[in-house]
């Protein structure tokens, strides 16, 4: 970890928002039909052409690359009943069971923080109907890993608003299955159709569709720089929810703090991802050495131990005068996960502008908030949660703006209406106007 002393030179270095860039690294490409072995383009390039075959070649271009890229060959693409129901005799019962507990509590929140979707009336002339999107696509990360938490995130607070179709795409094994536990979760939430395809091609296929995989309004959910960029890409033909980048935590302790708890925390997110920000901002340079003691013993145990020492590498020990200077350095550096471990953790809420999720003293870590507190871990990252929300029911609904006027609303607004069409210079849109108020 970095040691930092002083507000000044924290501010300066948070400033420069330590969030992830689009790498434009060359990568060798091999999977075009007809093109060179040899030939290398940037990541970007790398997902237009991936973009350009799946829209061109639909499912063949996905059985293509799920073989080469994820070296899995499959003759269907679709996760079939036989699969899902023999996913539940190879999973323990205790997982299928905090699964449940999981999902009772996620919908629990959402069903809770529903808007109502139906008509509001702003007066006789004017209305809103806010209605549930008719198809969501979710990705979900896979492979070698299993995520289920992240599908019970997606899934729920979209079936909760009430999306008629809810489709999955996850990448598959190298023995062409999703792995069971992803599976599972997917049933609890009440996915009904899953792809097994991932990577830059499955963001391609939920927004042009193919032969197999029904093109969606929207996608969601996180993934390597190849997913986001294609995200990014298809952004406008779609729908998203966001760029997701690395995971982020900071803490903001005082004396009061459990060194080994925050380390800990700190830790729990540099396993995720080597690119991740690990920052703990504290008044204390007690706590600044013990954390760092803490942070070397508990490293040496985990099983991610390359992952996690890459981002403790570049994570920060920042030592400020005061906690108000730790608050002012959060909202700058708007943070995906927030854990206020000091005396008075509630206080600062309210003073905090810009986080994803804030975490509650020592008994709320950010862990909880991963799998079971109930909100949706899908949080925004890379400083966007100065302008972001996270992933929730409302990003599953569309307004329609209505507009009925009667005749006397209509004479009483033209006149006004059509002054300002004149003045930017719209001669037919004041002349839309003008008509009817010399209609009989």
């Amino acid at each position: 970890m970095i040691i930092i002393k002083g507000f000044n030179k924290a501010k300066e270095l948070l400033s420069r928002q330590i969030s992830w860039e689009y790498s434009t690294t060359p990568v060798r490409q091999t999977t075009r039909t007809g093109q060179s072995p040899d030939t290398e383009l940037s990541v970007p390039g790398v997902v237009n052409l991936i973009i350009d075959d799946v829209r061109d070649k639909g499912d063949q271009a996905l059985l293509d690359y799920t073989q080469k890229l994820d070296g899995a060959k499959l003759d269907s693409l679709e996760v079939s009943k036989q699969e899902i129901t023999a996913a539940y005799n190879i999973i323990d019962k205790e997982l299928i069971q905090a699964l449940e507990l999981a999902a009772g509590r996620i919908r629990s929140f959402h069903i809770a923080c529903k808007r109502k979707d139906g008509v509001i009336s702003i007066d006789e002339h004017l209305t809103q109907h806010i209605r549930p999107l008719d198809s969501v696509g979710l990705y979900i990360p896979g492979g070698t890993a299993a995520y289920p938490s992240t599908v019970l995130m997606m899934a729920i607070p979209a079936e909760v608003a009430g999306v008629k179709e809810i489709i999955m795409v996850s990448p598959p094994g190298k023995d062409g299955r999703i792995p069971a536990a992803t599976l599972i979760a997917a049933d609890i939430a009440q996915v009904k159709r899953i792809f097994k395809v991932g990577g830059a091609q499955a963001i391609a296929a939920l927004a042009f569709g193919t032969e197999s995989i029904p093109r969606v309004d929207k996608i969601c959910g996180p993934g390597n720089v190849f997913v986001t960029l294609a995200k990014k890409t298809v952004y406008g033909i779609v729908a998203i929810d966001g760029l997701e980048g690395p995971s982020e935590i900071v803490i903001i302790a005082d004396e009061s703090a459990n060194p080994a708890f925050c380390a800990a925390d700190i830790l729990a997110q540099a396993e995720h991802d080597a690119m991740a920000s690990v920052i703990l901002i504290t008044n204390s340079a007690e706590l600044v050495n013990q954390v760092d003691k803490e942070i070397k013993l508990q490293l040496g145990k985990l099983r991610r131990l390359a992952i996690a020492t890459q981002a403790i590498e570049t994570g920060m020990l920042v030592l400020v005068d005061n906690i108000d200077e730790a608050v002012e350095l959060v909202n700058l550096f708007a943070p995906e996960h927030l854990s206020l471990m000091v005396s008075d953790a509630h206080s600062l809420v309210t003073k905090i502008h810009n986080a994803g999720c804030i975490f509650v003293g020592e008994n709320s870590p950010v862990i909880m908030g991963d799998y079971i507190a109930g909100p949706s871990h899908v949080l925004p990252t890379g400083g966007s949660a100065r302008f972001s929300s996270p992933l929730g029911v409302d990003d599953f609904f569309k307004v329609t703006n209505v507009i009925a006027l009667d005749k006397p609303k209509m004479q009483q607004l033209s006149h006004p209406a059509s002054v300002i069409a004149k003045a930017e210079g719209l001669d037919a849109h004041a002349q839309a106007i003008e008509k009817r108020m010399k209609a009989k």
